[in-house]
């Protein structure tokens, strides 16, 4: 793909973050559009942020589900870039209006306190350098219509992420069993879902060795401090107005989502 039409992508897709208005997927108007491609695409608007005072706090892993990257045809996961004005407190009101078409996933969050860069990262790695984890909700948005995407569009479209919330009670990386650590998740005081650690690639820590060695092909570390969102232990659950969400975690705690009513 010609560097021009990752620049005409990009301001498409912010464009359509902006207008609120989703649009069709790129890979239809773009057939022979490659994941590098898609990574262009998702970069170029990355520096677009920056370059307009955005900050870089993490990044997140998408696709660790053995399921989607089957759906998808993909053999790994893909990941996103988490903004400063994509945190979110868990005891504040996350705007609903702010998200095209969102979607929340409970997920365990690491707070990095060494930096990691591949290739050769393993997950013992990953353990030593972690200060700490944390619950958290991964608020997921498509500026792709109805969610008609495949790995290359939500690739460029920064993963899908849109926004986090982290819980308020870091624990320490070895006082969690993260493969077995249990998660019931409510809407609105119901149950509607429960999972294990394991649902993430086997271990929440094995993302987070794929994506130090993934961003290390590229050259570029996860750096100290940064927040990793794991992946999401079920499937991603549409929001509508007013929704509240909770999940908690086992051993590690519980982390809350309110959503406004528009």
């Amino acid at each position: 793909m010609q560097a021009d039409d990752v620049r005409r992508l990009a301001e498409t897709l912010r464009t359509a973050e902006t207008d609120r208005r989703a649009i069709a997927p790129l890979k239809a108007s773009h057939p022979a559009m490659t994941l590098e491609d898609a990574y262009a695409i998702q970069l170029a608007n990355v520096r677009h942020r920056i370059d307009r005072g955005g900050r870089i706090v993490g990044k997140k892993v998408g696709l660790t589900s053995k399921a989607m990257q089957s759906f998808l045809g993909v053999a790994e996961p893909d990941f996103g870039h988490l903004f400063d004005d994509m945190l979110f407190d868990e005891e504040s009101v996350l705007p609903l209006g702010r998200f095209l078409q969102p979607k929340v996933e409970a997920e365990i969050a690491f707070v990095l306190g060494a930096t990691l860069k591949g290739p050769g990262v393993t997950v013992l790695d990953v353990l030593a350098a972690t200060r700490a984890v944390v619950p958290s909700f991964e608020i997921i948005a498509s500026r792709i219509v109805d969610w008609k995407i495949g790995i290359e569009d939500t690739i460029a479209d920064n993963g899908s992420s849109a926004g986090l919330v982290l819980g308020g009670r870091p624990m320490p990386v070895d006082a969690v069993d993260l493969k077995h650590v249990g998660l019931v998740l409510e809407k609105n005081g119901r149950i509607i879902d429960t999972a294990a650690g394991a649902a993430v690639l086997g271990h929440p820590a094995v993302a987070v060795a794929w994506l130090a060695n993934k961003l290390g092909s590229m050259n570029v570390a996860l750096e100290e401090g940064e927040v990793v969102l794991a992946g999401s232990l079920t499937k991603a659950y549409e929001v509508a107005p007013g929704d509240v969400f909770t999940a908690t975690f086992g051993g590690l705690g519980s982390v809350k989502a309110v959503f406004s009513e528009n």
